[in-house]
């Protein structure tokens, strides 16, 4: 157990005496861990699928202020997953959106909706005002400017991620344990590091880590419990499996005193529309969106199964210099994805308007989108003209 992390306010009234009641009861809470909720100022990073879980479940838990920070507006593909967000939310701020939500759950929690994106120019002065760090974003280099920003303000950090059908929940704070930096020295390649938007997210998987993350919140308020410090957890939906991994201070890091530039550290700054999921090519071809489909792999490869609509120019051809004769948008891909990711960057600089499928053919077909094979193999001057019907 840990101390609580906020002085109790003032008694509650009878009317939060009757909303808590059932909190109230539990063994070693009672009001005084309730009061230190009521003063508590708690800051999310994200309004999107673990913001919109774990925000609701802070304000019903009694957290007296919380902030969010998040710049973007509500989306059709966001509804499966951000259950604080419907349908008439569609193109309101989410920080908007979000607030209504807590105040539909109680008036007296107070919201400031930061509608900026956390950076480093940003984010410390933010953090100043609150007492404690939720990250609930969804990229690495917001995840090490968190952990960075509050390890420089000695407050404590409550970090969570998910991704298909896997989530992480851990708590960093510097001088009380281990820090995410000490977990994940440096973060993986850009390449490698999928969003929930290329990869897929199962949406109960916000609920559950989200519900696991405000709990850890609750805990380093009010001193309940043995907070997530030194052990990160792991959950598979799949299976409904959980494991821990303990970790500690990496007594050999350098100390951190400053803050970096995170889109560098991450190799995330380059063309955030240099690539599509295979879900967003399957919704343009239905739509009957104009486009070049562009396969880069081998004729032999593309003979087994290929996209209809398409053409065919093996990425060899397009590093040498050529190209398909075309105005249209064009969408390269091929088994996986390291070839249309090299082949579409190529394009682009010669000034096609060119992006990469991530996880190729193989994502595509895992969705359901139709796929034809044959032993005719498209010829390569079919493939230089660009011919082929515009999916």
């Amino acid at each position: 157990m840990t101390p609580g992390l906020i002085e109790p306010g003032p008694a509650l009234e009878p009317d939060r005496i009757t909303r808590y009641s059932r909190q109230l009861m539990l063994p070693g809470f009672g009001e005084t861990a309730q009061r230190r909720l009521a003063a508590s100022r708690v800051l999310v990073i994200g309004a999107g699928g673990l913001g919109s879980a774990l925000v609701p479940a802070l304000a019903g838990a009694g957290v007296g202020t919380i902030g969010i920070v998040d710049d973007d507006l509500v989306e059709l593909s966001n509804l499966h997953r951000q259950l604080s967000h419907g349908v008439a939310d569609i193109g309101r701020a989410k920080v908007d959106s979000l607030a209504e939500t807590v105040r539909a759950i109680d008036p007296a929690c107070t919201v400031h909706r930061h509608r900026e994106r956390a950076v480093a120019a940003n984010l410390p002065g933010l953090l100043a005002d609150y007492d404690l760090l939720v990250d609930g974003s969804d990229n690495f280099a917001t995840r090490y400017l968190a952990n960075d920003t509050a390890e420089l303000a000695g407050k404590p950090l409550v970090w969570g991620s998910i991704l298909r059908f896997h989530g992480q929940v851990g708590v960093a704070w510097k001088g009380h344990g281990p820090t995410f930096r000490d977990l994940f020295p440096a973060p993986p390649p850009a390449d490698e590091a999928l969003s929930c938007e290329l990869g897929g997210v199962l949406p109960s998987l916000c609920t559950a880590i989200g519900s696991l993350m405000a709990t850890e919140v609750v805990k380093l308020i009010t001193g309940v419990g043995e907070p997530l410090l030194g052990r990160v957890l792991f959950y598979d939906a799949l299976t409904a499996r959980t494991r821990e991994i303990a970790y500690a201070v990496d007594e050999t890091r350098e100390e951190l005193t400053g803050l970096d530039d995170y889109e560098v550290l991450c190799g995330t700054a380059p063309d955030p529309g240099a690539s599509i999921s295979a879900a967003e090519l399957l919704r343009r071809r239905r739509a009957g969106e104009r486009m070049l489909l562009l396969d880069v792999r081998e004729a032999e490869e593309a003979a087994l199964r290929r996209i209809p609509g398409g053409s065919l120019l093996p990425v060899g051809r397009i590093d040498a210099g050529e190209g398909p004769e075309t105005a249209l948008p064009v969408v390269v891909y091929c088994e996986k994805d390291p070839r249309s990711r090299r082949a579409a960057a190529a394009l682009r600089e010669r000034g096609f308007d060119a992006v990469h499928v991530v996880g190729g053919i193989r994502s595509y077909v895992e969705i359901g989108g139709e796929v034809v094979g044959d032993a005719d193999r498209q010829t390569d001057t079919s493939a230089a003209r660009g011919e082929g019907v515009p999916a």
